[in-house]
């Protein structure tokens, strides 16, 4: 592993950690989401199949996953480069591109779009979730699943020479199924070999994030270099994230855009506002873990491309970042947050 250690590894080769810059850890720039439709609200069935329009607006970015053509970002190249474009314009530097097998991985589009824009991106290996699994994936043993991750960090994914180099986002639901276990096991032990950074998609349940971490631990993971995402549906009551922050892992909010009144996927959670998630960050860096957080908006679907009224993959760094500032987080910290701690967390040990 002597090539890999101390560098990042893009899509476009090796790169000094130095020259990541401004970095979102949890991206999507082609993807295709099918697994996650949500069948529409009785009597809208005729504003799903024609939504991009200027009075559906709202009705979309309420019902994201209830649009068949909404989850194709795929569909959208010419639209996603502009994107990051104006993500280096603003002052971008890297983007962690989270798409597993599973939900249509495309590395050559990637590798493309890094050409293209001369903004970093990085590919990740693995699996999503239970779901997304084929039969043949679900009949693999866990030497098999580390092996194929390894190759696809060592050699390429896909059929290509492009490699990834991030295990993830590795999908979990809850509860975690038999071949998500097998997943998670496999991933640890890739990370034994490679010392490469992980990032876990947990499912929609507090006691989620801590299970994953534990069977990654106990499969010999290193959750140092571990990103749990999606934090900001998952653990909302602050004793219970400060437990949580102990094991260890990066702390990733990295749904920064999305508002929405119901959460179709959990009813019981009230997806937070863009100020709640500046507020959550600020409890945590009060709390002193402010080299343990990253993040990210989560692009997947195609509601939220500045082509169609949404905020881009510069949102963070247009508007968030100057509410950090003025809820009490400093430059410094929000450097770390956007720049340090994703390349810590991005370096092959």
């Amino acid at each position: 592993m002597s090539e890999l250690s101390g560098k990042v590894q893009t899509v476009l080769g090796l790169v000094d950690p130095d020259q990541l810059g401004r970095t979102m850890t949890h991206e999507h720039l082609t993807m295709s989401f099918g697994c996650g439709y949500f069948p529409p609200p009785s009597g809208d069935e005729a504003v799903a199949e024609n939504p991009f329009q200027m009075q559906h607006m709202h009705w979309l970015r309420q019902n994201p996953y209830s649009c068949h053509e909404n989850l194709l970002l795929q569909q959208e190249t010419s639209a996603v480069r502009d994107e990051l474009l104006a993500y280096r314009k603003a002052g971008g530097g890297t983007i962690v591109e989270n798409t597993t097998v599973g939900i249509d991985r495309d590395l050559p589009t990637l590798k493309q779009h890094a050409k293209d824009t001369g903004v970093h991106v990085i590919a990740g290996a693995g699996y999503y979730v239970d779901s997304t699994h084929t039969e043949a994936t679900k009949r693999m043993s866990v030497e098999k699943l580390t092996d194929t991750i390894v190759s696809e960090v060592l050699h390429g994914g896909d059929g290509t020479d492009i490699r990834c180099g991030v295990i993830g986002e590795i999908g979990t639901g809850w509860p975690i199924t038999e071949s998500e276990m097998k997943v998670l096991k496999a991933t640890a032990h890739a990370q034994i070999q490679l010392g490469c950074p992980v990032i876990i998609h947990p499912g929609r349940n507090p006691e989620a994030p801590a299970e994953v971490l534990r069977i990654l631990q106990e499969a010999g993971g290193d959750i140092s270099k571990t990103v749990m995402s999606h934090l900001d549906r998952t653990i909302f009551d602050d004793g219970e994230l400060l437990e949580f922050a102990k094991l260890g892992s990066y702390l990733e909010y990295d749904l920064f855009g999305t508002e929405m009144l119901n959460y179709h996927y959990n009813l019981e959670v009230d997806m937070p506002s863009d100020s709640q998630r500046v507020k959550a960050l600020a409890f945590l860096v009060k709390e002193g873990y402010d080299d343990k957080i990253v993040v990210a908006h989560d692009i997947h679907t195609k509601s939220r491309l500045t082509k169609y009224g949404g905020h881009g993959y510069s949102h963070i760094l247009n508007n968030i970042v100057p509410k950090m500032l003025m809820r009490g987080i400093s430059q410094r910290q929000v450097d770390k947050i956007l720049i340090d701690n994703p390349k810590h967390w991005l370096t092959f040990k």
